[in-house]
């Protein structure tokens, strides 16, 4: 069998699709797969554990015998925890065969064969009986089938047919109960992931604003949860209108229903304000008492208790259809509709004088369909796409860039994918910029032009870069070409670099003289201390007594399945680290001049300056617009006492993982990290090297 994945073209700016051997799917799966994170969960496992002991005594105190069903056992721990605990029989479903296979290995390895039969199957597929999987139906019923939103990976519908197929009316569960909790906030940082705020430009014939179409203001955006590490998020990037409230929960030892449904919350706002955001996460009781408690909620909500770091767990931000100003102490009505799968919100000010007829009637008006974009610019532009839009440091970077080269007669071609800097340079002077995006279709610039009036001052090009002809310019030569860069294609930091290969495509179109802005790019790199994100690589050995050795392995081997590591984007504003070394310009790359023929390569060596554990090295771009003017794509600044970094927040940042971590303990005698980097023009993709 032959699997196609599709990879970013750095070289086309696309997507394609790349025929790989069976196995390339699989180890794909699992080297980028959480399970190394959940097993260094050290709460979620110690709760688990507390909760199958408790659910096991109380079904032998009634004399019967404890039958497991564990769902989605992935490593088979749950089900260890269950026959250690005194379970008679567990029966683990995981539908993954490379990791029911490792599931096998483990319960033979920790001596539970006899206890625990791994069966390699959909739960859905399960059969019951003499002949069927599972020789009864069973009495405890285990999974751990939870994402960030807690429904989001199918729990509602496998639940719903446990209770009807696999398991005992009034069974056990652990997790016995989950229960979702939301607050309102107002913020602006979060807001600006979904709408674009009006541009300001100082222009010649004074300032002009760049607004969005009607379409755009109005259009509720995409239902996928926006998930993120809501610890990160300094107190002063949001303000709480509400108290924390319980949105609905769930029983899961009860039958269990999947269709869609809504809940509503009455609330009353603690100040007054602007409610754009939900902000809501959930937590498990493990057992019916409610004593043993795992809880998602941020450091605001617990500022007592130690938080516990997960990655496969995090909070959940969601964003009203519109922005609603809300007065203290009025009363409102918050609605949380859900699906199979997801959960979106939205909120309603009570009428004068309502009573409980009225609120039925209320409830009449709620309406269950999931928001649709309808403005295209949520499906084009992911959210932080759209809080790099709603920058304004950085549109003033290219703002004061942009007026350096342009003149009045500047023939200007923008490269980037819905970009506003055509906008910008016609503010500025330039008398018709083009644009070329490597995307259809184009109703989304033309809706702006139209809200701004610019309909027949800026030309849509529609044609790939090699396909531009000198009618599409009216035999004119560029004289200004710019770009951000911007692809959405881009996954990587250096798969902007499509921008280079787009410039050495339009290279006969060029004025002997021109401008290319940004002028150049480099490529950079230090090597890091992550605080916790190295848990998702690392590799756990025993998890709470039971050997799971033979993930790790499954891990390792998959990592190393490619013969060159590669590195992998992850968002560092979400996951602190400290740095090691002084950060390096690697590589640079000449935007003036065509993409070479020959590979750019170089090689060397970093010190490491500060006492601690070198878990891998960041990568990131900056991009020299003009003289003395660059944006970057990773640092914005670094405290040098402690090595405190702060990122760009709207851009994932390249991480390479040591295979081994080393300990940088005296400085008297600097450890050095040598590197090789290869920047290969004819794939347009970057292989690394470090050794310590």
């Amino acid at each position: 069998m032959k699997t196609f994945c599709g990879r970013a073209n750095p070289t086309t700016g696309s997507m394609e699709w790349l025929e790989e051997g069976e196995d390339y799917d699989y180890h794909q799966e699992i080297a980028r797969s959480r399970y190394a994170d959940m097993l260094h969960d050290k709460d979620r496992n110690v709760k688990y554990y507390q909760g199958i002991r408790a659910a096991v005594s109380r079904v032998k105190e009634r004399g019967e015998k404890a039958i497991v069903l564990d769902i989605g056992t992935g490593t088979g721990l749950l089900s260890m925890m269950a026959a250690s605990a005194g379970a008679d029989f567990c029966y683990a479903i995981e539908v993954f065969k490379p990791m029911a296979n490792a599931a096998v290995k483990i319960v033979e390895k920790n001596g539970f064969s006899d206890k625990i039969k791994v069966i390699n199957k959909h739960s859905t597929e399960v059969t019951v009986g003499p002949d069927g999987d599972m020789q009864c139906r069973a009495n405890i019923l285990v999974t751990e089938l939870f994402d960030t939103e807690l429904i989001g990976e199918g729990a509602l519908p496998t639940y719903e047919h446990a209770h009807k197929y696999l398991v005992q009316e009034g069974c056990e569960a652990v997790p016995h109960r989950a229960t979702v909790y939301v607050q309102l906030v107002e913020s602006k940082r979060m807001w600006s992931w979904k709408k674009l705020f009006p541009v300001h430009v100082e222009a010649e014939d004074g300032e002009k604003i760049l607004v969005p179409p009607s379409e755009m203001e109005n259009c509720p955006g995409v239902p996928s949860v926006c998930d993120i590490q809501l610890n990160q998020m300094p107190s002063s990037d949001f303000t709480t209108l509400s108290d924390v409230v319980t949105m609905f929960s769930v029983d899961f030892s009860k039958p269990v229903q999947s269709a869609s449904t809504y809940y509503r919350v009455q609330l009353e706002p603690v100040k007054s304000g602007k409610a754009q955001i939900v902000l809501s996460w959930w937590d498990i009781d493990m057992d019916p008492s409610g004593m043993i408690n795992c809880t998602m909620a941020p450091y605001w909500v617990k500022p007592t208790s130690a938080l516990q770091w997960r990655d496969h767990w995090m909070q959940c931000v969601y964003f009203l259809p519109n922005e609603e100003p809300v007065l203290q102490g009025e009363k409102l009505y918050l609605t949380a509709c859900r699906d199979e799968y997801s959960v979106w919100y939205h909120l309603q000010k009570a009428r004068e004088g309502e009573d409980k007829a009225d609120e039925e009637e209320h409830k009449a008006d709620v309406h269950v369909e999931s928001p649709v974009c309808r403005c295209r610019a949520h499906l084009l532009w992911n959210r932080p796409r759209f809080g790099e839009l709603n920058d304004q440091n950085r549109t003033r970077q290219y703002i004061k860039s942009l007026r350096k080269v342009l003149k009045t007669d500047s023939v200007c071609l923008c490269i980037s994918d819905g970009s506003l800097l055509p906008v910008l340079a016609h503010y500025l002077g330039a008398k018709q910029p083009s644009r070329i995006d490597s995307y259809h279709p184009h109703e989304l610039p033309q809706a702006f032009f139209k809200a701004n009036h610019l309909e027949d001052k800026i030309k849509i090009i529609e044609a790939r870069p090699e396909l531009l002809k000198p009618s599409h310019l009216e035999d004119k030569k560029i004289s200004v070409l710019v770009g951000e860069p911007f692809f959405t294609t881009s996954l990587l930091p250096w798969h902007n670099l499509y921008f280079w290969y787009a410039r050495t495509a339009v290279s006969a179109h060029l004025a002997s003289n021109v401008t290319v802005l940004p002028q150049s790019a480099s490529l950079h790199m230090m090597i890091v201390e992550f605080q916790d994100l190295w848990r998702i690589r690392s590799p756990c050995g025993i998890c709470e007594g039971f050997d799971v050795q033979t993930m790790d392995d499954m891990i390792k081997d998959s990592l190393n399945f490619r013969e060159s590591k590669e590195a992998e984007p992850h968002p560092l504003w979400e996951y602190p680290c400290k740095s090691l070394s002084d950060p390096r310009e690697v590589l640079t790359f000449d935007f003036t001049k065509a993409v070479p023929q020959h590979c750019l390569s170089t090689e060397g060596s970093v010190n490491l300056l500060r006492k601690g554990r070198s878990h891998g090295a960041v990568l990131w771009m900056e991009y020299h617009l003009a003289a003395d003017i660059s944006v970057s794509t990773g640092l914005m600044q670094m405290s040098n006492e402690k090595g405190n970094c702060e990122w760009n927040p709207h851009c994932k940042q390249a991480v390479y993982f040591f295979s081994s971590v080393i300990e940088s303990e005296i400085l008297s005698d600097p450890t050095a990290v040598t590197y090789a980097i290869n920047f290969d023009t004819k794939t347009g993709e970057i292989a690394m090297d470090f050794k310590l």
